[in-house]
């Protein structure tokens, strides 16, 4: 009987057996294929990165700059591979192994979708995040003007900016929410300056101080190094009230602008007093017309002397 049951029970042992092989070495080999397909995109997005890295360091005036951001980038973009790769093999893996995956990925569907609406302010930050970062439209030292307010950028992620204006106060914006983006020190700075003389003054010998100034400034190491073209004058930009306004302009590294600008004021300051040039303040001139009758000035005397039962000094 015993021989007879193991005759019987064999063949289905030996199925299994052989079923039970065939999904592990399926299973083994979605595992190696998982795994080589995982070598090969970290190379290729190795190489993808080397060649961002070179694209941008061309037109790059901070060193380091484009290989902080692409790196950032490929690490955003890696996780997202591992993600899918590896949720490919393991649904292929229990499909191989006899579960029915359907249900599985109409219930992803279903918690991906409620997710999506529950987080779709931050999906939107992550998404405008990734692309202010790629795009490379503003960077950590920085100073922005983001909705209108202005400041140093002290912080950049997926998901927010975080901005220092002058008194200090830290401000955060949402990258989903950000309309404007104003960047003042992309690449290049400048020092954008409106010049009133008065109008006796000579506007070209004005000129002409305004740009020894700037040469004198140019030469000192301290200035002169972020400097990078010598003062440009833009012009005659108005007539004020009592004001000619000289438009001019100061190109300098970026950031750097206010240091050198506010050092080119005092010095033009001085240069404006040494040559007698007229910096006016606002006045006005009363006319009386011609039907207006003319004003009666009279002068009055003070008496001066002391009064009764005092004494003059001596």
């Amino acid at each position: 009987m015993f021989a007879s049951s193991i005759e019987t029970y064999l063949p289905q042992f030996i199925d299994l057996g052989f079923n039970f092989a065939q999904a592990t070495l399926r299973v083994l080999l979605i595992l190696l294929a998982a795994l080589l397909g995982m070598k090969f995109l970290r190379l290729a997005i190795n190489r993808l990165e080397v060649l961002l890295v070179r694209a941008g360091e061309s037109s790059e005036t901070v060193p380091g700059a484009a290989m902080m951001r692409v790196r950032t980038l490929m690490s955003v973009l890696w996780t997202i591979v591992v993600v899918l790769v590896w949720f490919t093999a393991i649904l292929t893996i229990l499909g191989q192994v006899g579960v029915n995956v359907a249900p599985i990925l109409a219930s992803a569907g279903v918690v991906g979708l409620a997710v999506g609406f529950g987080a779709q302010n931050l999906v939107k930050d992550f998404v405008s995040g990734f692309f202010l970062i790629l795009e490379n439209q503003v960077r950590v030292g920085d100073v922005a003007i983001i909705n209108g307010t202005g400041g140093l950028v002290e912080a950049i992620t997926f998901r927010t900016i975080i901005l220092r204006d002058q008194s200090a106060t830290v401000h955060v914006f949402p990258n989903g929410s950000i309309n404007t983006l104003s960047n003042m020190t992309k690449d290049w700075s400048a020092y954008l300056m409106d010049i009133g003389v008065a109008y006796k003054e000579d506007t070209d010998r004005v000129v002409d101080v305004m740009r020894r100034v700037a040469a004198e400034l140019q030469t000192e190491p301290e200035y002169g190094s972020v400097m990078l073209e010598p003062l440009e004058i833009i012009g005659v930009d108005s007539f004020a009230d009592s004001a000619v306004v000289i438009k001019a302009r100061l190109k300098t590294l970026p950031i750097k602008q206010w240091m050198v600008g506010r050092e080119y004021r005092r010095r033009l300051k001085k240069a404006f007093d040494a040559e007698r040039i007229e910096i006016p303040f606002p006045h006005r001139t009363l006319y009386m017309g011609e039907a207006s009758p003319p004003f009666h000035v009279a002068a009055k005397q003070i008496d001066t002397k002391p009064e009764s039962g005092t004494e003059e000094p001596v």
